[in-house]
């Protein structure tokens, strides 16, 4: 590899990422800059899309870019969490759109917002329910049909096939790892839900897999370039099942192919991602930059995409690991 193309390790100790918060913002205005990039305008549409052979809704969001009417553009298909909806992460969506790549936001029906529902003393049973092995299965399905249908132009979108992505959090990230190539074992089969036409996975807040304690035989084999994101305070608790950011390193380690990079952001909590609370946040707006720049990165070939950002958003960034580098801890 190249020496200017040669991954670096950004290991910063929080307090030397809080000093040099300030060089961060100067070199986010320079000229070129990802941050900087104008931005184009975009729609955003709602379609009510059925999957007759499931019997399943697979309601979707679509953030078409001005570019779509010009010809094929790239895709990224988004998976939310559990108790999540295709309304949810949206400074993503319009972040991507406005620079020329659609973003189609899925809702799974079996694990959205309709847990948080009806009688209170039943959340367990649903969360637990929306948990199921059927519905992590159903979750993977509702992609490939979302894929089939933008490209027999359900979406009136012309999506280039050979650049797509597969990008999800907490629950959407096992979903964008299974689409990816995990291949889980039951019952003395494997259950592949590979789908051929994802170029790149952008993983944020993965959990492990349920009732898995060796994950790299199930994400070995996960080969395409892997973007994850996950922060110091990156917790995971519904009843019954916590989860911290060892077991986010645990899947960035067991996750197979040459190209993967892993950002820890020094604060933020796990439900941060999902832009509930607003997408203002100083780690949204460094998430939806680096998301663009892995994307640019990774169906570009731009070898450069990647380069400038932990410069620029020094001040949030606890490690930046990118190809090659393999050891590493959750402090």
């Amino acid at each position: 590899m190249p020496a200017e193309t040669a991954p670096r390790d950004h290991r910063l100790p929080l307090s030397e990422g809080r000093r040099r918060f300030c060089a961060g913002l100067l070199l986010a205005a320079a000229p070129g800059a990802w941050a900087g990039e104008p931005a184009t305008a975009f729609t955003t549409q709602d379609l009510e899309w059925v999957d007759a052979a499931r019997q399943r809704p697979v309601p979707v969001r679509l953030y078409r870019p001005q570019a779509a009417s010009l010809g094929a553009v790239p895709l990224v298909v988004f998976s939310h969490g559990i108790g999540g909806s295709r309304a949810g992460y949206a400074y993503l969506g319009r972040h991507w759109a406005s620079r020329g790549i659609a973003s189609l936001h899925l809702q799974h029906v079996g694990s959205d917002r309709q847990v948080w529902t009806g009688n209170p003393l039943g959340l367990v049973g649903r969360l637990q329910g929306a948990a199921q092995e059927s519905e992590a299965v159903a979750r993977a399905q509702d992609v490939r049909f979302a894929l089939d249908r933008v490209q027999a132009g359900d979406a009136g979108l012309q999506a280039d096939p050979r650049r797509i992505v597969a990008a999800g959090h907490s629950y959407g990230a096992n979903t964008t790892l299974l689409v990816s190539g995990a291949v889980v074992q039951r019952a003395g089969r494997a259950v592949e839900l590979r789908d051929p036409r994802i170029r790149a996975a952008l993983v944020i807040s993965a959990p492990p897999f349920y009732g898995e304690d060796d994950l790299a035989p199930i994400l070995r084999s996960v080969t395409v370039p892997s973007l994850h994101v996950t922060t110091l305070e990156d917790v995971i608790r519904i009843p019954g099942f916590q989860s911290g950011i060892e077991d986010r390193l645990r899947v960035f380690e067991a996750t197979g192919g040459s190209e993967k990079w892993l950002t820890v952001f020094g604060t933020g909590s796990h439900g941060l991602f999902s832009g509930r609370l607003g997408d203002a946040a100083p780690v949204l707006q460094a998430t939806r930059e680096l998301a663009y720049a892995f994307v640019r990165r990774v169906l570009d070939d731009d070898r450069h995409a990647l380069d400038d950002w932990p410069r620029q958003h020094a001040g949030l960034i606890e490690r930046f690991v990118g190809p090659g580098e393999r050891r590493l801890s959750a402090s």
